[in-house]
């Protein structure tokens, strides 16, 4: 690999920066394109990816419900949601699974060199926060586990903390196994983890679908208040529709943003593409109907207002305490322990470990910054975020409106602006002799104009989300604000370029290339012919050089 790596630095002709740069503070091993020997993952790999990440959404029916919705609008409401989103990830797996590089580098190409910082530390930081949430979920289906094998022996374990903590000590206990479960898994980048995949997909659908049958055999079937329906205007009906989409949309807005960092392992440019056109909708859709079914059935039989999975297990050791009871909890929570740790991996800890790779080239790599995620999960207290900090929360999904403005700006740069066109080497260098990335000072200044009037016209009712006092008319912005941030921030970027074009595509209509001519056709980065094969030629790593250089 070290042969490799000094091979490609030279290839690509880093510029050295006198006096306080060193070419490695701009690139490391995972910010390079990812080799051929790694672009192993196929259709099926991603099909098995999605799926995993996304049938574990049993809770999200709750939310819908929760906010008016009856239960068949509650289906519908997520498909069409699931839908969009997995339109917008298709799109948004093009560039990487074409030229093969990660979100960080994408961002360069669109942001600047080092605005593109911005953009990637705002993700690394949600990406903490979200992995240290995820860790305690995980370990609630631990404590299921630790309930099921050990009973009261657990249960009983003296609280040595205080109530102002938010969390009790087996909690806490649990709360470490979780983490140390996780904990081996930060040794690996996504091309290594293929197979845990494919077994995290193997055991995600016994686990749901025996949750759903004991829940239907359970209450027989009777389903109570899920048929009932509250009356409203068409007007009010309307804007909860609207609401339920934006929510569901907010659900995967991170994994929206992040297809960058798991595209760039396909090894055809469409094996990425198509397979979550399909396989989102399908999936989230699927395990939402049966978490709304399930536990609305439960909730009309015992009185009780649950929907978390692990609520659920509880319950069922509270009322059939029995071997066989005890066995099945087991199992099932082991099963939903296995997907939420695999849903944290591939939704925070490697977007993490990319955009880390990024921030400090020079002293982190991928898998240093997933060790890093990996011990800053304690440093979260995500235990004191859910008990006590309910706007946070609210914060949390809000966030969904600035992922959508960045997505909108890097699909409309990559596939309407410089028409499929990124030029390698030009990823690596910091300095004003570069024609494409370097922007004004290494900052896109139409893209952070776009960006603002993205968020600027949801972000009142955002604040309203946060508890200040706001119009009616900004707070239904605020429902639909993940497709307001997007559509505008495409339309006002698209505008400002067609006006003011940056350097990068006046490089682009000079050469006249046409749609990703430059791109890779076979190998490394093997181009097809240009009008510029000078600059083309440049600009690439043969596969037949890259093969002789590293046999020798």
């Amino acid at each position: 690999m070290s042969l490799l790596f000094k091979y490609l630095l030279e290839k690509i002709r880093l510029p050295a920066v006198e006096g306080h740069m060193e070419q490695s503070q701009w690139v490391n091993e995972d910010l390079l394109p990812t080799p051929p020997e790694k672009q192993t993952w196929r259709w099926w790999n991603y099909v098995t990816l999605y799926w995993s990440i996304n049938f574990t959404n049993w809770t999200l029916g709750s939310s819908m419900i929760g906010i008016g919705l009856s239960w068949w609008q509650s289906i519908v409401v997520i498909f069409v949601s699931q839908l969009i989103c997995s339109i917008a990830m298709a799109f948004n797996s093009r560039a990487a699974s074409v030229y093969h590089i990660g979100y960080p580098c994408v961002a360069r190409s669109v942001f600047g060199m080092w605005g593109s910082y911005y953009f990637v530390g705002a993700r690394a930081v949600m990406a903490v926060i979200w992995y240290g949430v995820q860790v305690y979920y995980g370990a609630e289906y631990m404590y299921n586990i630790l309930r099921a094998i050990f009973g009261h022996h657990f249960t009983d374990i003296p609280n040595r903390l205080p109530t102002s903590a938010g969390i009790t000590s087996s909690l806490m206990l649990a709360f470490f196994l979780c983490w140390l479960v996780q904990l081996p898994f930060c040794h690996f980048r996504p091309y290594q983890l293929r197979k845990f995949f494919w077994f995290k997909s193997i055991v995600s659908l016994p686990s749901m679908f025996g949750l759903f049958i004991w829940a239907m055999v359970d209450t027989k079937g009777r389903i109570g208040s899920l048929s009932t329906s509250t009356s409203r205007s068409s007007s009010a009906t309307a804007w909860l529709i609207l609401a339920g989409i934006n929510s569901g949309i907010g659900n995967l807005a991170n994994l929206i943003t992040n297809q960058p960092d798991y595209s760039r392992w396909s090894n055809t440019p469409n094996a990425s593409v198509w397979t979550q056109l399909v396989v989102t909708p399908l999936s989230v859709t699927l395990s939402a109907s049966f978490g709304i079914i399930a536990t609305t059935a439960v909730n009309s039989k015992y009185g009780t207002n649950i929907w978390n999975q692990w609520d659920l297990m509880n319950l069922i050791l509270d009322h059939y305490w029995s071997s066989g009871a005890r066995f099945a909890v087991f199992l099932c929570a082991f099963a939903w322990l296995v997907q939420i740790v695999g849903t944290n991996i591939a939704a925070n800890m490697i977007s993490f470990g990319a955009d880390s790779s990024m921030l400090l080239p020079a002293y982190i790599d991928m898998r240093r910054g997933q060790y890093i995620v990996e011990f800053l999960a304690w440093a979260v207290c995500p235990w004191k975020i859910l008990a006590s900090a309910t706007k946070f929360q609210d914060f949390l999904s809000g966030y969904a409106l600035f992922m959508s403005s960045v997505v909108a700006i890097m699909l409309c740069d990559y596939f309407l602006l410089t028409k499929g066109t990124v030029v390698i080497p030009s990823l690596y260098n910091p300095t004003n002799t570069n024609e494409n990335y370097y922007y004004h000072r290494g900052w896109n200044l139409q893209a952070l104009a776009a960006y603002v009037v993205g968020i600027a016209l949801p972000f009142p009712g955002f604040c309203g989300v946060l508890g200040a006092s706001v119009s009616t008319a900004a707070s239904h912005i605020m429902d639909i604000a993940w497709v307001t941030s997007f559509v505008t921030s495409f339309v006002v970027y698209f505008a400002i370029c067609w006006i003011w074009p940056t350097q990068n595509m006046k490089f682009v209509r000079e050469r006249g290339y046409a749609f990703e001519q430059v791109a890779p056709k076979s190998g490394y980065c093997d181009s097809g012919p240009s009008k510029d094969e000078k600059t083309t030629r440049d600009n690439v790593v043969s596969s037949t050089d890259l093969k002789e250089r590293v046999e020798i």
